[in-house]
């Protein structure tokens, strides 16, 4: 596998100024053009992934898939631990700082195959978890929300790794590969998971943290590496790694984008608005004035003069009309509340009011919900029976310290 070479720097140290020389000297990347050849080559090589790291990491892919399966963060850890070196994925940012197409096309294809067997093993977890007993899959749940402290880790773990990959001209730095492992592999197995296990809030949020995640991890080692002195010796390496850092930054966003929309929930008015006194349904029952009683007089008709009959007499007839009658129902105040946040972002709505009733769906941290007056004490907790707002409703259980009641209710 050939990478482009530099040839912008002479090869005789006595035309540089001392500053130069002492910069070239430092420097953990040759300068002259073979002996810069010869480094791309070998780096290259070391990022070129073998038979090893595609049999590594399909046991790395059954780790998951049990990880998930028993919501076991041990195990979780444990497939981290025992993934294969990340090589394809630190290719790309190589291949992007030094401008080169073939690599760059040959590190993307084995990171997609890597990638796709944690996905495909997620995918078949998610299908034996249909044929169980309803379980709890909580830790799931955490590399499927995009969480500040996972996204420094993986920054400090592509700047390591470059660094020491480009300082070790022997060694691979497994220990900093990790948390890419971490990062990477984690959230693509509980995306495949999500998708056949049929558990809301898994799918598609965890891809859409796991491509984050590699854009991220791609550009900030390209960049990584082109302050470290590994540069593109020509404008077309320019251009490409330009190219390529543009088009992660574009996926990102659009897919960013594109998961939002397909995970939004409908706009519910604020807490503080349903804090505020909700008037009464019979202050806001304007009563229509009740119409008038117009007397009909219909008189009498008149006999011919000199028929010495009397006149009769005119007779007021009153013909009364129907008036409407208003009927006010009182409607008890609904109570909202929304759903607290916790450790892993979210609640499961039980069938019945026990850890160990099956759970009918599950709601995001911060959704609203409308509370039924029904509440008990199970499993030495209090549940209270809930109401989702949607057009398809939904009613189950949660435990009362998950939720934040948003207007006033006694007991609470």
């Amino acid at each position: 596998m050939n990478l482009p070479t530099s040839q912008f720097l002479p090869s005789d140290d006595d035309n540089l100024s001392p500053a130069r020389r002492r910069q070239r000297r430092r420097s953990l990347v040759p300068s002259t053009s073979d002996a810069r050849a010869e480094f791309l080559k070998e780096l290259s090589h070391r990022l070129t992934p073998s038979l090893d790291f595609y049999t590594i990491t399909l046991l790395t892919a059954i780790i998951l898939a049990a990880a998930i399966l028993l919501d076991q963060p041990a195990l979780y850890i444990l497939a981290a631990l025992i993934a294969p070196f990340l090589a394809p994925a630190i290719g790309l940012s190589l291949a992007a700082a030094v401008g080169s197409v073939r690599f760059f096309l040959r590190s993307l294809a084995a990171f997609t195959i890597g990638s796709l067997v944690v996905f495909a093993f997620g995918c078949a977890a998610g299908w034996v978890s249909t044929r169980l007993s309803p379980a709890t899959y909580s830790y799931a749940f955490a590399h499927a929300r995009f969480i500040w402290g996972d996204f420094l880790l993986l920054s400090a773990g592509i700047i390591l790794t470059a660094y020491m990959l480009i300082r070790s001209r022997t060694s691979k730095p497994l220990v900093t590969s990790v948390a890419l492992v971490y990062e990477l592999y984690l959230p693509i197995g509980v995306a495949g998971f999500g998708l056949t296990g049929s558990v809301p809030g898994l799918w598609p949020d965890a891809l859409l943290v796991f491509v984050i995640h590699l854009a991220w991890c791609a550009l900030l080692g390209t960049l990584t590496m082109a302050v470290m002195g590994l540069r593109p010796s020509n404008v077309f390496g320019y251009t490409l790694g330009t190219t390529v850092t543009i088009v992660i930054i574009v996926a990102a966003v659009f897919i960013s984008g594109l998961g939002t929309a397909l995970t939004r929930e409908t706009a519910m008015p604020s807490l503080e608005a349903f804090t505020e006194v909700i008037p009464s349904a019979a202050a806001l029952v304007k009563q229509s004035p009740a119409p008038s009683l117009a007397p009909e007089i219909q008189p009498a008709a008149s006999l011919p003069a000199g028929s010495g009959t009397s006149t009769a007499t005119p007779t007021n007839t009153l013909v009364p009309t129907k008036t409407p009658t208003i009927t006010l129902t009182p409607m008890a105040t609904p109570v909202y509340a929304k759903i607290k946040p916790n450790e892993f972002g979210g609640a499961y709505i039980r069938k019945e009011p026990s850890f160990d009733s099956q759970a009918i769906t599950s709601l995001s941290t911060d959704v609203m919900v409308i509370v039924v007056d029904e509440y008990t004490q199970a499993d030495n907790v209090i549940w209270v029976k809930i109401r989702t707002i949607s057009d398809d409703p939904v009613e189950g259980w949660i435990v009362r310290s998950l939720l934040i009641t948003a207007t006033p209710k006694a007991g609470w």
